[in-house]
């Protein structure tokens, strides 16, 4: 293998590699199954929703789900075809082979068609990317592109080391080869994912790109330091920061149904104050927000309940 990206192995990988493993091991222990529906489809729509935002498009969670169930919402041309050629990409994650490059084009094709003529398809053209501060990375010619993903991809199907860190340095390296004239920030977030399921199924419902998304200023400065340092050490160790914390925020226990008897009584709060908090709710039952938020959605999918006005100022109202 005579293509060799260039990165350090340093302490900081090395412990965040092993917190990684340590958490992942005690969610695979504590799971009476690998995944279940409900958080595969509520993290997928975190997924599909922060990674649009880090590009531009803010139709968020809440229309990404109308339009997953079918659903007409307001937007632009280009926002709805983005939405929907992420929700077709993503709907294919568990078939892609992590190291195929007809894989990987495929992927582009589905997700940036309606959008791009040229989608699957490498760029014909010169770039450079841009930043706040003007140009901050010269792609490398298009004549190279081909050859350059190629090596990439070989590298990656070879290499020995530590998924979680192969996965970090294919995306950098994506990235810096900037192989389409867009879609480039989706399709390397996508990947990255893709090669992380290849080492554990539980990644199809890890929404780490929204945590990208959280700490976007971030991401694009880790881009920007590897660019500058001639090497991916500073990115591989933001993304491991970014894959542990999307793990930590894997709940260990996710139940498809809310318990009958705190559905009951979730029901009566409601009827008696409508405008009950997320926050009440978790104190009266002494559980935390995010299994609350959890058992209002998932009573919002079975019509028992719907949410009337915004998160703010709006109120709930039980169905009969």
């Amino acid at each position: 293998m005579s293509y060799q990206p260039l990165f350090t192995i340093t302490s900081k990988m090395l412990n965040l590699v092993s917190e990684i493993t340590e958490a992942l091991t005690k969610i695979e222990s504590t799971q009476n199954s690998s995944i279940t529906p409900y958080l595969r489809r509520t993290n997928r729509i975190k997924i599909l929703a922060g990674t649009l935002e880090i590009e531009g498009n803010f139709l968020g969670e809440e229309k990404i789900t109308a339009i997953l169930d079918g659903k007409r919402v307001l937007g632009s041309v280009r926002e709805l075809a983005e939405v929907d050629g992420a929700i077709k990409a993503y709907e294919k994650f568990e078939e892609y082979c992590y190291d195929s490059l007809d894989d990987l084009l495929q992927a582009h094709k589905i997700l940036m068609n309606g959008i791009l003529t040229t989608a699957g398809a490498f760029r014909r053209v010169n770039v450079g990317v841009g930043s706040e501060n003007g140009v901050s990375h010269v792609a490398p010619p298009h004549e190279r592109v081909p050859e350059l993903m190629s090596d990439l991809f070989e590298w990656l199907k070879n290499s020995d080391d530590h998924p979680l860190i192969k996965s970090s340095v294919f995306h950098y390296e994506f990235e810096f080869i900037h192989p389409f004239s867009d879609g480039n920030g989706r399709i390397g977030r996508l990947w990255q994912s893709v090669i992380l399921y290849n080492y554990k199924s539980i990644f199809s419902s890890v929404a780490t790109e929204s945590i990208v998304r959280d700490y976007q200023d971030r991401y694009y400065k880790a881009l920007e330091d590897s660019g500058e340092l001639g090497q991916s050490t500073p990115f591989i160790e933001f993304m491991l920061e970014v894959i542990f914390e999307a793990i930590k925020n894997v709940p260990n226990d996710v139940s498809k149904n809310v318990p009958k008897g705190r559905e009951v009584s979730i029901l009566n709060l409601i009827a008696e104050n409508s405008k009950v908090t997320v926050k009440e709710l978790a104190l009266k039952f002494e559980v935390n927000e995010k299994t609350i938020k959890r058992d209002l959605e998932k009573l919002k999918e079975e019509n028992k309940i719907k949410r009337i006005g915004s998160a703010r100022s709006g109120y709930w109202e039980v169905i009969k």
